[in-house]
């Protein structure tokens, strides 16, 4: 039995970690009023390129870095279209997905000849536990902090409830929504580089599987809250653990069924609770400056 639940609960935290890192990326973003379906691509992004750095300089953090620098460029060209050109977010969301999938692919095969990497050099373990665990369980409490405990956060709330009272206040609610969706892109590609050099050694092609969708669905569980998005990203890896667990077992249900249990909740969670979760009054609502 304690061998099971170890098992389980590192399943667990492995799973959650990118989901937690990239959700708090949503919270940034959506708290800022802009919508970010993006995260999807971003991380993936940041995954590909955590694995060409690493794999170039041999060192581990190098790829840290170039992976958040590779996800933020995709964050500034989000912010670009559904901030200053105030295009729909969601379709910029689904075009920077695009864009990443298409990219990553393409980098894969030209650089390295084939749909995935070479085994790269992970970061350091603690107690056998990634240090990229660590990190995410650490950041929900400092972006915690940032959100309800500084001025800057209540600007970036302020901005995200009414862009125009805030500007009323002499807050550039431009530069605040940029800074939002920026720091999507440095949570999302950290949220990358934990797949990619973290957790699986390697990167493959679309190897983020529409996590960047269930981080976002968590971070809504979660009501758009540090905390409560870890808690929905954890209930969600503890879905994944139980699937690994289920086939560890061997037990007579299709691996594809259990394969499936992470996005069943998801879409099942989303059903339940989205419709009373209240987002942000501007989230997703064009910004213009008034005159």
């Amino acid at each position: 039995m304690i061998s099971t639940l170890l098992v389980l609960l590192t399943s667990t935290l492995r799973s959650s970690t990118p989901l937690i890192l990239c959700a708090l990326g949503g919270v940034f973003s959506e708290r800022a009023g802009v919508v970010n379906i993006a995260l999807e691509g971003m991380m993936l992004t940041g995954a590909w390129a955590a694995s060409f750095f690493t794999l170039a300089t041999g060192n581990v953090y190098i790829g840290i870095l170039g992976a958040i620098l590779a996800s933020v460029i995709m964050a500034g060209l989000h912010a670009l279209a559904s901030v200053i050109w105030t295009a729909d977010q969601t379709v910029s969301g689904v075009a920077i997905n695009l864009l990443a999938s298409g990219f990553t692919e393409f980098m894969a095969v030209k650089v390295w000849g084939t749909s995935q990497s070479p085994s790269a050099n992970t970061a350091p373990a603690i107690f056998g536990i990634s240090l990229f665990v660590y990190v995410a369980f650490a950041m929900v409490f400092i972006v915690h902090f940032f959100l309800y405990h500084t001025a800057w956060g209540l600007r970036l709330r302020s901005v995200g409830e009414n862009p125009w009272a805030a500007e009323t206040m002499g807050i550039n609610v431009i530069s605040m929504k940029i800074q939002g969706v920026l720091l999507s892109g440095v949570m999302a590609g950290i949220a990358g580089a934990a797949f990619s050099v973290g957790l699986l050694s390697r990167f493959t092609v679309n190897m983020t599987s529409g996590r960047g969708y269930i981080a976002l669905a968590a971070m809504i569980f979660g009501r758009w809250n540090p905390i409560g998005s870890m808690l929905a990203c954890l209930l969600f890896g503890l879905s994944e653990g139980l699937a690994t667990l289920f086939q560890i077992w061997q037990l007579p249900v299709p691996s594809q069924f259990l394969l499936m249990t992470p996005y069943v909740i998801t879409m099942l969670a989303l059903a339940g609770f989205v419709g009373r979760a209240t987002a942000p009054a501007a989230d997703g609502v064009p910004y213009v400056k008034s005159r």
